[in-house]
C-alpha cells in the first residue's frame, strides 16, 4: 500500500512532541499538577483541523480534552484513542539536557514525556490533521481523549471522564493507547513488536504496625518497627506461584514458535530460560507481585515508636485478586494491618479480535522484518478507568527503535528521548491502522 501520510504530518509529529515536552506538566501526586497549558495546546491543534474539542476539568487546571472524528459507518463501534498529558518528575541535574527543553539533537527528541507519552499525543494530532488536509474519514468514529492525572490516581483524568462524562464516549467498544508496538531487539538479530492485550491490576498498599512506645534502651516485645520489618521481609521474599493468563499464554506460544522451541506451558520458568532476552517481555506478568517501596517509622533514635508504616507496590493478574488478598493477609500476619492505598482492575483483551489483527497488519506493513506478538503489561494505563464504560483496551504506540535503545528504561528514567525516525514510523503505522480499524 502506498504512503498516505504527507510530509507535513512527519514534520508536525516532531514539532508537537517537542512543544508538548516544553510544557511542564509534572505530576507529583496530591493534585500538584497543571495540565491545562498542554490541553489548550492540543485543543488548538484539533480546532485548527476542524475538529471540535471539549475541555473538561474536575479540579481547576487539571484539564482533559475530548473530541470525536466521525466515521463513514455509523453502525460500527467507535474506537477510543487516548493519551495522557502529565509526566513524572525529572531532576534537571541528572540529565544530559534539560528535561523540559524538548531539544531535537542528532535526530532525537529529548525530554520528559518523549516516550511516556507526549510522543503518542503528538502522533494522534499529526494523523488527524493530515486527514483533515486530505479529506479522509475513517470507517469508525474515532474518539480522541487527552487526559490529566494518569501518573497518579487518574481521579482528575480518565476516572473523572468515565464517571462524569460517559456520554462523550458513546458507542466506543475498544480503545488504544500507550506501551505497545515498539521494537524489541533480542540481541540475535530478531525484531519483536509486542502489542499489549492486557494489564495487571494495581494494588498500592499501606501497611501499619502498632506497638508499645517506649525508651530505646528498655526491653520491648511490642516493637512496631520489628513487627513491620518482619512483615515486609516476608512480602519481599515471597515466591508467588505461576498463573499464566490467556494473553501471557498467547505471548509464550508465539515467542516459542519464533524461536523454534517447544511451547511447554506446564513449565513456564523453563520456557522463559530458553527465550533468552525475549523473556523480558513476559517474565513480569506470569505471576502476581508485591514489592515494598516505602518505610516510615520513628522520630528519634532512642525512642521506640508506637506505629510504623510501609507502602507496597502490588500488582495482580486478571483473575488473581482473591489470591493476592489472601496472600497479603497471611504474609502480614496478625500484628500488621494492610489496606489499599490505590486499587484498579486487571484487564484482559482478546488477541484473536479483528482490531488486534489490524494492528498487527499495520506494523507488518512498515516493519516486514518484524515479528508481532501479544503481551500483557506489568503496570497499568488509563485503559483501566475507561474499562468502566465497557471499552476493551490495547497498548499500541508504534515506534521503530534502533538496537541499543532501551525502551523500558525511558519510562520515568533519566535522559528520556525518542528518535525522530521512530516518530515518523509511528505516524505511518497509526495512520494505516486507524484508516482500516
Amino acid at each position: 500500500m502506498a504512503e498516505q501520510v504527507d510530509g507535513q504530518a512527519l514534520d508536525e509529529v516532531v514539532t508537537f512532541t517537542s512543544d508538548l515536552i516544553r510544557i511542564d506538566t509534572t505530576n507529583r501526586g496530591g493534585g500538584d499538577c497543571q495540565e491545562r497549558p498542554a490541553a489548550e495546546y492540543a485543543a488548538a491543534r484539533l480546532a485548527g483541523a476542524g475538529i471540535q474539542p471539549t475541555l473538561l476539568e474536575r479540579t481547576k487546571g487539571r484539564t482533559n480534552v475530548v473530541a470525536r472524528v466521525e466515521g463513514t459507518d455509523p453502525g460500527a463501534g467507535a474506537l477510543l484513542l487516548h493519551g495522557h498529558l502529565d509526566v513524572v518528575p525529572a531532576e534537571a541535574a541528572d540529565w544530559s539536557v534539560h528535561p523540559f527543553s524538548g531539544e531535537v539533537r542528532d535526530g532525537v527528541v529529548w525530554g520528559r514525556g518523549a516516550v511516556d507519552m507526549k510522543n503518542m499525543d503528538a502522533m494522534i494530532l499529526a494523523v488527524v490533521r493530515a486527514w483533515a488536509r486530505q479529506g479522509v474519514r475513517p470507517r469508525r468514529d474515532i474518539v480522541i481523549a487527552f487526559t490529566a492525572d494518569e501518573e497518579a490516581s487518574a481521579e482528575d483524568g480518565s476516572g473523572f471522564l468515565a464517571d462524569e462524562h460517559a456520554a462523550l464516549f458513546e458507542g466506543c467498544t475498544e480503545g488504544v493507547s500507550e506501551s505497545g508496538a515498539f521494537t524489541f531487539h533480542d540481541g540475535d538479530g530478531r525484531q519483536i513488536y509486542p502489542i499489549a492485550a492486557g494489564e495487571r491490576g494495581t494494588a498500592w498498599l499501606k501497611l501499619t504496625a502498632r506497638g508499645r512506645a517506649g525508651h530505646g534502651s528498655k526491653v520491648n516485645r511490642d516493637n512496631a518497627v520489628t513487627r513491620l520489618s518482619a512483615a515486609i521481609t516476608r512480602i519481599g521474599e515471597h515466591a508467588w506461584p505461576l498463573r499464566p493468563t490467556p494473553t501471557v499464554r498467547a505471548a509464550l506460544t508465539e515467542l516459542a514458535a519464533l524461536y523454534g522451541i517447544d511451547s511447554d506451558l506446564t513449565d513456564v520458568d523453563a520456557l522463559l530460560d530458553k527465550l533468552g532476552p525475549a523473556a523480558k517481555l513476559v517474565e513480569s506478568t506470569v505471576r502476581n507481585s508485591a514489592n515494598p517501596t516505602m518505610l516510615n517509622a520513628g522520630y528519634k533514635v532512642n525512642v521506640i515508636p508506637g506505629q510504623a508504616v510501609a507502602h507496597v507496590d502490588g500488582r495482580y493478574l486478571p483473575g488473581g485478586e482473591d489470591e493476592f488478598r489472601e496472600t497479603l493477609d497471611r504474609l502480614t500476619g496478625p500484628d500488621v494491618e494492610w489496606e489499599f492505598h490505590h486499587r484498579e482492575v486487571a484487564l484482559e483483551s482478546p488477541v484473536d479480535s479483528a482490531t488486534f489483527a489490524r494492528m498487527r497488519a499495520a506494523v507488518e506493513e512498515f516493519a516486514p522484518e518484524g515479528h508481532v506478538v501479544p503481551y500483557c503489561m506489568s503496570g497499568g494505563t488509563d485503559a483501566k478507568q475507561f474499562s468502566r464504560l465497557g471499552i476493551t483496551g490495547y497498548g499500541f504506540t508504534p515506534l521503530k527503535l534502533p538496537e541499543g535503545y532501551d525502551y523500558g528504561a525511558m519510562f520515568h528514567g533519566v535522559d528520556e528521548r525518542v528518535p525522530v525516525e521512530a516518530l515518523h514510523f509511528g505516524v505511518r503505522v497509526l495512520d494505516r491502522f486507524l484508516r482500516t480499524a
